[in-house]
């Protein structure tokens, strides 16, 4: 599936940054271009792939380079004012080439909570491909104002995008972890499990021919229908052998297509289908209720199967309650096989509903406090008396 990524504040910036590093060492052919969106000139010029002339300064005038501050009205505000900027980037994307836009945006700060729904309604209003969302939830312990962008930014991201798929770095990140670490650990699982699922179809040349082909249509379709959308990734390593040929703890050790490495081979895939669907989610939620599916598995093509496959698509089934599951194989040549699951349509969130009410109550909490502190500020000022005249 090939993508025009727009990266949207500080987070969104670095991971399409890191897509066009991951597209250029798999040869993916996912990005088709890439644009990065902040008002905070540094953010700007520490991306390393993204080409200068696809970075877009915004808000000059109001906030002269230095960023909003974690102000996510005032970075709504400014990229409606400076929505020709932007599209002046977006104008050199060979559209007629993409299959979809990508707009990845961390939910938290300021510029991109606050400039993401904003480029995503213009977008739609102008094109006719998909709009989709990738939205990064802040940590807990990231602090009250940014659990509150999170979610006033969640609420109408979703509303103005054709998908929105998230993750949670609050299921992330790790204890004692630095920050510095911990994002660019999140950031390589981000790219890993979207950049299989995109890349599905778009492998070109070689021997490797997928069984069941998993096309930009098939995303396509699981997307549609809007919602929230979530990824489960498991991998087995296949190991490298100087025997010739690729033989690996994933088919057993026959490696020779006899019918007990073929039922070894379609366990596994199952297995991993199971892993994927049920263990660590990029948002973590109840697949029961679901609306749509798709599963990838990806691989040396020696290591998948039909079979497998599609007993896993029926796990699925079962395991979601939903009849729109569909599969395939993505073949490449790495050293492991790999399956990908994207649940589309999720309702039961877990996640969704406390970050909303910790929201409310930071709302009410900051309400309070600026109340407060006008009343101090009276006392403060004010005489007892009120003898003093103001100037004006």
């Amino acid at each position: 599936m090939k993508l025009a990524m727009i990266g949207f504040g500080q987070a969104g910036g670095k991971i399409v940054d890191k897509f066009l590093e991951y597209d250029q060492r798999t040869q993916s052919g996912i990005v088709r271009a890439a644009v990065a969106v902040n008002t905070a000139r540094a953010d700007l010029m520490g991306l390393q792939h993204v080409p200068e002339e696809n970075r877009v300064l915004i808000g000059q005038s109001r906030v002269k380079g230095h960023g909003v501050g974690a102000d996510n009205e005032l970075g709504a505000e400014i990229a409606e004012e400076d929505i020709d900027e932007v599209q002046g980037a977006i104008d050199n994307i060979p559209v007629h080439e993409v299959d979809a836009f990508l707009i990845i945006a961390g939910m938290g700060g300021g510029s991109g909570s606050g400039g993401a729904p904003v480029i995503a309604k213009h977008l739609k209003r102008i094109y006719t491909e998909p709009v989709y969302g990738l939205g990064i939830l802040p940590g807990g312990d990231e602090g009250g104002i940014y659990t509150l962008n999170a979610a006033r930014s969640f609420q109408t991201f979703v509303r103005e995008v054709d998908n929105l798929m998230v993750f949670d770095n609050d299921s992330w990140r790790q204890s004692g972890e630095s920050v510095q670490s911990g994002y660019s650990e999140i950031n390589e699982e981000i790219v890993t499990r979207f950049g299989i699922l995109f890349g599905a179809g778009e492998i070109g040349g070689g021997d490797d021919v997928a069984e069941s082909v998993v096309d930009s249509s098939e995303i396509i379709n699981t997307l549609a229908g809007g919602g929230v959308s979530t990824i489960g990734y498991a991998a087995e390593e296949v190991e490298m052998q100087n025997s010739g040929g690729l033989l690996s703890r994933f088919t057993g050790n026959g490696g020779g297509g006899t019918g007990e490495d073929t039922a070894h081979t379609t366990n596994r895939i199952t297995n991993l289908v199971r892993k994927a669907a049920l263990g660590r989610l990029t948002l973590p939620c109840e697949i029961q209720g679901t609306e749509r599916a798709l599963l990838v598995m990806s691989g040396p093509s020696e290591h998948l199967n039909r079979k497998g496959i599609e007993r896993g698509r029926k796990w699925l089934e079962e395991q979601t309650g939903s009849m729109e599951v569909r599969g395939g194989d993505y073949p490449v040549k790495e050293p492991n096989v790999a399956s990908v699951v994207l649940l589309s349509g999720v309702t039961n969130v877990p996640r969704i509903k406390e970050l909303q009410q910790v929201a409310i109550e930071a709302q009410d909490n900051i309400d309070d406090i600026r109340q407060e502190s006008e009343t101090n500020l009276e006392s403060l000022v004010e005489d007892d008396e009120d003898e003093l005249d103001p100037l004006f």
